[in-house]
């Protein structure tokens, strides 16, 4: 079956071809279709099963039928035809740049908004209008609350992920929103489970909707290898992870917590392997420069927490490592599902201690999963197998550099008897109302307080004027002095050896070398 086949205009087809993608999947196969007709439509499928392309195809056909606007509707300042709701902001931008990739031959204006970002530029982007709108809640109903755009013409509406919508908590603010457009209009829900709450939603927002869901032998999960690895303790298990991250390919190493996350990748990139991390204290310009790293083979190794597990779409991802088991089945799931995408195999290998056997065996069986757990340590073959060809060893000093906040500007020591910044003001007030020579006193203070404030600012502008040299990523040590190529080791120790560009064996593993 061709995309053609599926009553997509002849533009739309040149895009997906040009994409790399020549036959819809399972999922795109039954809601393409569906979505043409104007059916509601609830999809459960797990991730990388092609669901944004079921969904946005269909969507850019409705608004330009044959490759052409549709004259009868367009859209207005304020007013989008098309909501897109998703619980995160990577899976947002993700779904964003797939409409923008499928509509590049069409006359199409979008929009993506979401938090920890100005609003500026998302108010602007409202009042010129668009037609496809992709959002996250939170942000969405900040901007409605505002004036800034209304839902009365929504024509379609699009949950996606929303089952961990209602994991994170955002069925009230999702049930707010829907209920603020037309009901005439048509509605489609795509989720993994119907748990949660989300079969709440399908009754109470789709009308005698069409269910497609796609079996288990369809799953991404049949196109992967599983592997449990039990170790002895924390330091088995640090060095069973470092060999497992030596690949010359991309993998994903996944950590419950933040922290963790952020430690494993200063870590690996200090030992020679240079890794950069996603997780939801950097801000959004830093993941998207730690993401771009990671799409684009700058850096092999991605070390983050359950932020990346909906919606990252990176190809080629050969192996999905859970450093930490995930509390529940459905994160293993969507963890694992990062890899074996497209078609292409993967191996998923979760590392295991002692004490964890318990919870491992009921998340495997949760997520019906059959792996034996094998006792390792770092240098085994078994792990050397997984992992192939060794990456060569890159000094920190020639791996990219880090995607970090700007470091606050110290403050300026006062000196003895000066009184405290917001004196002035207060001060110059006092001086007004006739105590002249205490406004006096306090205006001093505040000029001093105007010269450091003028410093902090201007150290910022250099900060700003810094950061528009050519970006690289990752959250690694900084960069020594040198000339930073990656043959050059840092000083002191065997690492310098470590770092010289060999390349490891597991001999070195077992050793410790590949700490």
């Amino acid at each position: 079956m061709s995309f053609a086949s599926l009553g997509l205009s002849e533009a739309l087809v040149r895009a997906i071809e040009d994409a790399g993608y020549t036959e819809p999947t399972p999922v795109q196969q039954r809601a393409i279709p569906a979505v043409l007709q104007g059916r509601d439509l609830m999809v459960a499928a797990q991730t990388g099963t092609g669901k944004t392309g079921g969904f946005a195809l269909p969507i850019l056909e409705r608004l330009f039928p044959n490759g052409h606007p549709d004259k009868s509707q367009r859209h207005g300042p304020r007013q989008p035809r098309v909501l897109v709701l998703t619980p995160t902001r990577e899976l947002a931008a993700q779904v964003h740049e797939s409409f923008k990739i499928y509509a590049r031959d069409l006359k199409f204006v979008s929009a993506c908004i979401f938090g920890g970002v100005g609003m500026n530029p998302q108010v602007q982007a409202m009042s010129r209008g668009v037609d496809v709108l992709v959002a996250c809640p939170g942000r969405l109903e900040d901007l409605l609350g505002q004036g800034h755009l209304t839902l009365d013409d929504i024509e379609i509406t699009v949950l996606d992920e929303a089952d961990h919508m209602a994991d994170l908590g955002f069925l009230p603010g999702v049930k707010r929103i829907m209920d603020r457009t037309p009901k005439r209009g048509q509605r489609m829900l795509f989720s993994a489970t119907l748990d949660n709450g989300v079969d709440v939603l399908v009754k109470r927002y789709l009308s005698d909707p069409l269910h497609h869901s796609v079996d288990s032998a369809q799953s991404p999960v049949a196109a992967m290898t599983h592997h449990i690895f039990e170790v002895a303790d924390a330091g088995v298990k640090r060095d069973v992870v470092t060999q497992l991250a030596s690949g010359t390919n991309r993998r994903i190493l996944f950590t419950r917590t933040k922290h963790q996350a952020k430690k494993l990748a200063k870590t690996l990139t200090a030992d020679g392997i240079p890794a950069v991390d996603l997780h939801g204290n950097l801000s959004q310009g830093a993941r998207e420069r730690n993401l771009e790293a990671f799409s684009t083979g700058a850096v092999k190794v991605l070390c983050a927490t359950d932020i990346a597990a909906r919606g990252i779409h990176v190809d080629e991802v050969e192996l999905v490592v859970h450093v930490d088991p995930p509390a529940e089945h459905k994160a293993y799931l969507h963890r694992s599902g990062r890899t074996a995408r497209a078609g292409h195999g993967g191996d998923v290998v979760t590392v295991m201690l002692p004490e964890q056997r318990g919870d491992v065996k009921d998340l495997t069986r949760k997520a019906k999963i059959a792996a034996t757990p094998e006792r390792v340590r770092a240098g085994d073959a078994r792990i050397a197998d997984l992992v192939g060809d060794v990456a060569e060893l890159v000094a920190p000093s020639a791996a990219p550099a880090a995607a970090q906040p700007a470091p606050k500007q110290p403050r300026k020591k006062k000196a003895a008897g000066e009184p405290a910044r917001g004196a002035g003001r207060g001060g110059q007030q006092g001086g007004q109302r006739g105590g002249a020579q205490r406004g006096q006193r306090s205006e001093q203070a505040g000029q001093g307080g105007g010269r450091r404030s003028g410093q902090a600012a201007e150290g910022g502008r250099g900060r700003r004027g810094a950061g528009s040299a050519p970006t690289t990523y990752s959250t690694s040590t900084p960069s020594s002095s040198g000339s930073g190529r990656s043959g050059q080791g840092r000083s002191g120790g065997s690492r310098q050896g470590a770092t010289s560009g060999r390349t490891r064996t597991a001999a070195d593993f077992s050793r410790g070398r590949g700490r």
